[in-house]
């Protein structure tokens, strides 16, 4: 059977699970039809990385060490940096903890920042981010064996990096991994090294079970079934299963704890008998969730130990790709960023765009990681019904390109038609397009600075993209491609900041003939106008209102600290 997941990122869609097993072992199996996926990027080892392998994160060996907290997360940045975020504020506020930040080596920007804050970080080999393929053809079983080869070489990077931390002694009772739910991998090693497990995540856990997963599980796990049902609304019970830890039941995780960490398949079950542990109960797991209550709601039918903090952001000198813009930010105003002006002379350009007194404010456009993805196949019909919008509109963009290369070729070949274009200013500076009504930008400044300063904001639906433009209060129009986008779409729309949401085709043509272009270029146009409509507008300001008083980030460490019975 095909792994369900890929160097431990769960790319689930519900709509397309089309069956459930079991093997002779009586461990779930689940399987669905995926896309053929393949890893487009892999960064070198930075030199002041440290790797898993001779680790010395924890120094010299001694039963007087300090309690450690190791937060694992994998993934593109809106997976990785708000936990990074919550990770660099523990250690500011728990000096009497040593912190390691466990993620991909493609993230090792965060490492300066972190250290900063006292935080190790440890890069794991793997990519952050699967795109999805264009052809299947042949190359495909040459892909799944890679696969396969390297899901093993990442999970046993995660199984060096843990055992390098807790594997030489006993541990400590305040020890604990904190994971997000591309890092299943960290659960079962905590099960391992006798650790707790905490859980976070800046949005709603973005798969959900098989319809039939229930049946089947209480079919060849009657015992453990009923082990879940009848546990105390404090402990672990199928409450816990079904919103998100389902997968820790499924072939593709129990062969790696029976086969690789000498654990029982499932988890909760003794690894001799394989019956449930019913001498020990253990408490619901701590599951935190980095959005506000005021925007989405907590059902009864939530487990007992899901926390709600409010919306995690980041340190807002994380946010800058320009050193000297953020020195300037530090300088000049320490606080309340969205009422200053001031960028280094390079970004000037992008400075004047923003505040041109004889223009109305531009309209932000920004897909994030969707190009590293696979999801942006054809950039040049992107910037073509980006161009047609501006035909037939008054409307200016400022575009954000996420240093994806192809785009940025794409803005290159059309700037490339002045005479004045020079390569290598447009990386530092941007460039302007279209009659000066299209500003592309290959950089990045914090969505604080930026959106307070935009008409509205077009975007992917990431977690962090959606809680800048709530915390701005600017209406948005968004555009949905995968996992929990979608759920923010709907959510957006639903709570009255946004119009209905676009599909993929009305922002990127399937096809590329005039007809399409114009065709999305109408329906993109649209929804801009009905984002501006004076009661998404006035909507978009209310929201922001209440939550404007909200600090995730310290809500998860002050819940962190209660959970681990910190003193102070």
């Amino acid at each position: 059977m095909e792994d369900d997941t890929v160097l431990g990122l769960t790319l689930i869609d519900p709509t397309t699970l089309i069956g459930c097993g079991s093997d002779s072992r009586g461990t779930i199996l689940v399987t669905w039809a995926c896309a053929i996926i393949s890893i487009y990027y892999i960064n070198e080892m930075p030199e002041h990385a440290l790797s898993v392998t001779g680790s010395k994160i924890m120094g010299p060996k001694t039963e007087n060490r300090k309690p450690v907290a190791v937060f694992m997360a994998f993934g593109t940045k809106g997976d990785v940096y708000p936990l990074s975020a919550i990770a660099a504020a523990f250690a500011s506020d728990q000096k009497q903890y040593r912190v390691v930040l466990v993620t991909h080596s493609a993230h090792q920007n965060l490492s300066s920042h972190l250290e900063e804050r006292r935080v190790t970080f440890l890069g794991i080999n793997s990519p952050p981010v699967l795109s999805v393929r264009d052809n299947y053809g042949s190359q495909e079983l040459a892909f799944s064996q890679q696969k396969m080869i390297a899901t093993r070489e990442h999970r046993q990077e995660c199984y060096s990096a843990v055992e390098g931390i807790f594997g030489h002694g006993p541990t400590m009772e305040g020890d604990f991994i904190l994971i997000n739910f591309f890092a299943l991998e960290g659960w079962s090693l905590a099960e391992l090294f006798h650790i707790r497990c905490v859980v976070a995540a800046p949005y709603v856990v973005p798969y959900s079970a098989p319809s039939l997963f229930e049946s089947h599980f209480r079919r060849e796990h009657p015992l453990l079934y009923k082990y879940l049902q009848e546990a105390d609304s404090n402990q672990v019970s199928w409450k816990d299963v079904a919103h998100w830890m389902w997968p820790l039941f499924t072939e593709n995780w129990g062969s790696w704890r029976s086969d690789d960490l000498y654990l029982s398949p499932c988890p909760f079950t003794d690894p001799v008998t394989e019956l449930p542990t019913w001498h020990d109960r253990p408490p619901s797991p701590l599951l935190l969730y980095g959005f506000s209550k005021d925007i989405v709601e907590c059902p009864d039918y939530w487990p007992s130990n899901v926390h709600v903090c409010g919306f995690w952001f980041l340190p807002t000198e994380w946010q800058f790709s320009c050193k000297k813009c953020q020195e300037i930010s530090e300088l000049s105003y320490p606080g309340d960023l969205r009422t200053k002006d001031e960028v280094c002379s390079a970004h000037v350009k992008l400075q004047c765009f923003l505040i041109n007194p004889a223009s109305t404010p531009p309209v932000f456009i920004g897909l994030s990681s969707i190009g590293s993805m696979g999801f942006l196949r054809n950039p040049q019909t992107f910037l073509q019904v980006i161009q047609s919008v501006l035909e037939i509109t008054n409307f200016r963009f400022i575009l954000f390109t996420a240093s994806y290369e192809p785009l940025d070729e794409a803005v290159q070949v059309i700037a490339t038609e002045s005479s004045h274009f020079d390569k290598r200013k447009y990386l530092e500076e941007g460039v302007c397009l279209f009659d000066n009504r299209l500003f592309c930008f290959p950089n990045m400044v914090p969505y604080q600075w930026l959106f307070p300063r935009c008409a509205a904001a077009i975007h992917h639906g990431g977690s962090g993209s959606t809680a800048a433009a709530l915390h701005a209060g600017i209406p948005q129009v968004l555009c949905p491609f995968i996992l929990d986008q979608f759920y923010w779409a709907e959510k957006m729309y639903w709570i009255g900041v946004s119009p209905e949401p676009l599909n993929r085709s009305h922002l990127i043509p399937d096809k590329l003939d005039d007809a399409s272009i114009r065709m999305a270029a109408k329906f993109l146009s649209r929804a801009i106008n009905d984002a501006l409509s004076p009661n998404i507008k006035a909507r978009a300001l209310e929201i922001a209102e209440r939550i404007s008083l909200e600090d995730g980030v310290m809500e998860a460490v002050k819940i962190l600290k209660k959970e681990m019975n910190c003193s102070c």
